[in-house]
């Protein structure tokens, strides 16, 4: 049986979850609706990926006596300057998820709910993966700078690369 105050942290995480998902797809619609259909592709792939960690959330706090919560959004941004705009974006997003998910590891560990402390490190290692990517494709949209032919390889390897999950 999760505790309330267990509970509150891990809807919290949803709401951070569903909001990636939701953050993902606008980036991932500016990037098609500007002919990067590679980029495009991945963070389609990444929207869903991180619905998919909103879903497990969903399921482990129903699972264990609780009630999740399906939560009201904000609307993501509809417009994004550049596409290392956008790399930053998810790079520091998935620091500040990083952050959200240690906070509920924390909690745990003070609760001594070590039931959920064990399934949130799925989370802990996920994030590791998820900043090690962000970091690696911000680094080399700052190796391409302002080349096209660069950015059209970049786009055309993003299209092939498949996501983790």
């Amino acid at each position: 049986m999760l505790s309330a105050k267990i509970q509150e942290v891990l809807n919290g995480q949803i709401e951070v979850e569903a909001s990636s998902s939701q953050f993902y797809l606008a980036m991932a619609s500016w990037a098609e609706a500007n002919g990067l259909n590679g980029v495009a592709n991945f963070l389609y792939a990444h929207s869903d990926e991180e619905r998919q960690h909103m879903l497990k959330l969903v399921k482990f706090i129903n699972e264990r006596g609780g009630k999740a919560v399906v939560p009201q959004l904000a609307k993501p941004p509809e417009d994004f300057e550049s596409i290392q705009t956008i790399f930053q974006s998810l790079y520091d997003h998935e620091v500040k998820v990083t952050a959200e998910i240690n906070s509920v590891v924390d909690l745990c560990l003070q609760e001594k709910d070590y039931t959920t402390h064990n399934f949130m490190q799925w989370y802990v290692a996920e994030q590791i993966e998820e900043e090690a990517l962000a970091a690696d494709l911000l680094d080399k949209l700052k190796l391409i700078g302002g080349d096209n032919g660069g950015l059209y390889l970049f786009d055309r390897d993003l299209e092939t690369m498949q996501t983790s999950e």
